[in-house]
């Protein structure tokens, strides 16, 4: 039987996704001894394999989700205001396509996106002509209207990290890799196993995500609500336009997806929605949906895109709450919070149930709020939306002049090298850029810009250690990676966390 550990936690949250970060950074930042348990790497699962936007959720106003869409789009400029070098602004170019959904609606919904959420800094939507427009060029002659409407771009695994890192740089303790074999209420506290030590809490935040349930069945404590597991695939190809808009497209099946520019060389298509039944171990694209997004694609690029033009696929599974939609698109992107104990003097379990990334930080504080008549040491006024998260603690704006400071301090830079530093880390990259004089005092240069400097910052205060940690969740390089560069780096991240 594991030794349990000395210190007793306020808050165990479980769950190292968006939701379980933020919920850890704001306990830690009101005074709370906070511990943060994650099965896997941060984000590894939903968290990293999303649309990768901060959107309000344009088509949720069909469904009249009109609540949801004017807490995401305030929530919008919250999150690039606090994250400017993960977080920017992407203009999106919606066509008009006849027999869908009419140009007047179009319009209407757009006005309403504009307003409900008090935008203050991104451009307003207006009408395109696309026979003159950049974004009309790859587009089939026969589109010729449009709208162009704004949103947000987010590097999504990174926005799960800097909030551990904030919620760890607060006196959080983060494992990673510990998942959790049982959870049991001992009176007025938690017995938590884990990673072969047991850990006490005084309360505990369920935020396993699609795996929510699971957990709620180890620590015996069934529950009454139903969640939908539904599969959002993606897919990447060689790039398929040059410009810097993005695209939101209408298919005949009431759907839609979109296409962005993605890591300078790609397109990045998606998403799919479907009913979730198999692993959560193992959450790929099928054939059947891949197909379906190159064919969608395929009617509105001039170019046709196939499944040979594919080079990579991602696949997360969302943890909806089951609200009775019939079809998977329709179901609520909203959340709900489930609490057991607490009133009753025995120690709180609160479950938290669907969500989008958009909205994390609201969450978050709503959970505080639940928890805190039992913890009165997370009373305080909510504080995440005006403290930067780390590296970000620039004007929103300012990421341009930042990578060009960049390269005045370190002439090796390339501009692309310094902008792709920037975009990552914001004012963090000077950490472990530190003193450098030349590209060889940043140590061994793995490819594509990766040096061992920026390597040994990520596992000693990232939590990197794979190459898949740092390849696709930490720094988006695995796209460009040859498999001998990522065998190279594999080795090196082993030789620096095995102990001598």
């Amino acid at each position: 039987m594991p030794e349990p550990t000395s210190a007793m936690f306020d808050l165990a949250v479980i769950g190292g996704g968006v939701n379980g970060a933020g919920i850890a950074r704001d306990a830690a930042g009101r005074g709370a001894k906070v511990l943060l348990l994650e099965r896997g790497d941060l984000a590894e699962g939903t968290s990293s394999n999303s649309t990768k936007l901060i959107h309000g959720g344009l088509r949720y106003l069909e469904h009249y989700e009109f609540s949801l869409v004017r807490e995401a789009l305030t929530e919008r400029e919250v999150l690039w205001g606090i994250a400017p070098h993960i977080i920017w602004p992407l203009r999106f170019i919606l066509p008009h396509r006849p027999g869908l959904r009419p140009r007047w609606l179009l319009r209407l919904g757009l006005f309403l996106y504009d307003h409900i959420g008090g935008r203050k800094y991104l451009p307003s939507a207006e009408g395109v002509d696309l026979t003159r427009h950049p974004a009309g060029a790859p587009l089939k002659p026969a589109y010729t209207r449009a709208f162009a409407y704004s949103d947000g771009w987010v590097d999504d695994a990174r926005l799960v990290v800097l909030n551990a890192r904030d919620a760890a740089d607060r006196g959080a303790e983060v494992r990673t890799r510990c998942e959790v074999t049982a959870l049991t209420r001992e009176d007025e506290h938690w017995r938590i196993e884990s990673g072969g030590e047991t850990f006490h809490a005084r309360a505990v935040v369920n935020a396993a995500g699609p795996r929510v349930l699971d957990l709620l069945g180890r620590a015996g404590e069934p529950s009454a609500q139903k969640m939908r597991l539904v599969r959002g695939s993606h897919i990447v190809v060689r790039k398929l336009f040059d410009h810097d808009y993005a695209y939101f497209f209408q298919l005949p099946d009431g759907r839609i997806f979109f296409a962005i520019p993605y890591e300078q060389d790609f397109t990045l298509i998606g998403t799919t929605d479907v009913d979730h039944d198999g692993s959560l171990d193992e959450v790929r694209a099928s054939a059947e949906e891949i197909a379906y997004l190159c064919a969608g694609a395929s009617e509105y690029f001039r170019k046709p895109v196939t499944p040979a033009d594919v080079v990579w696929t991602y696949s997360g599974v969302r943890p909806l709450i089951d609200d009775g939609s019939g079809k998977p698109e329709a179901a609520t992107r909203g959340y709900s919070f489930e609490l057991d104990g607490g009133a009753d003097g025995a120690a709180p379990l609160l479950s938290v149930f669907g969500g989008k990334i958009t909205t994390y930080r609201e969450l978050a504080a709503e959970a505080i709020r639940q928890l805190e008549p039992f913890l009165p040491v997370l009373k305080g006024e909510d504080w995440t939306g005006k403290a930067f998260l780390p590296g970000g603690d620039f004007e929103r704006f300012d990421a341009p002049a930042l990578a060009a400071d960049l390269t005045v301090r370190y002439p090796f830079l390339g501009e692309v090298e310094a902008y792709r530093l920037i975009r990552l880390y914001g004012t963090s990259a000077a950490t472990f850029l530190g003193d450098a004089a030349s590209a060889a005092d940043l140590g061994e240069a793995f490819g594509h810009g990766l040096t061992a400097a920026e390597i040994d910052y990520l596992i000693t205060r990232e939590w990197a250690r794979t190459a898949a940690d740092v390849l696709w969740r930490r720094t988006k390089l695995g796209l460009h990676f040859t498999d001998a560069q990522t065998a190279r780096l594999a080795a090196y991240i082993t030789e620096r966390i095995t102990p001598a």
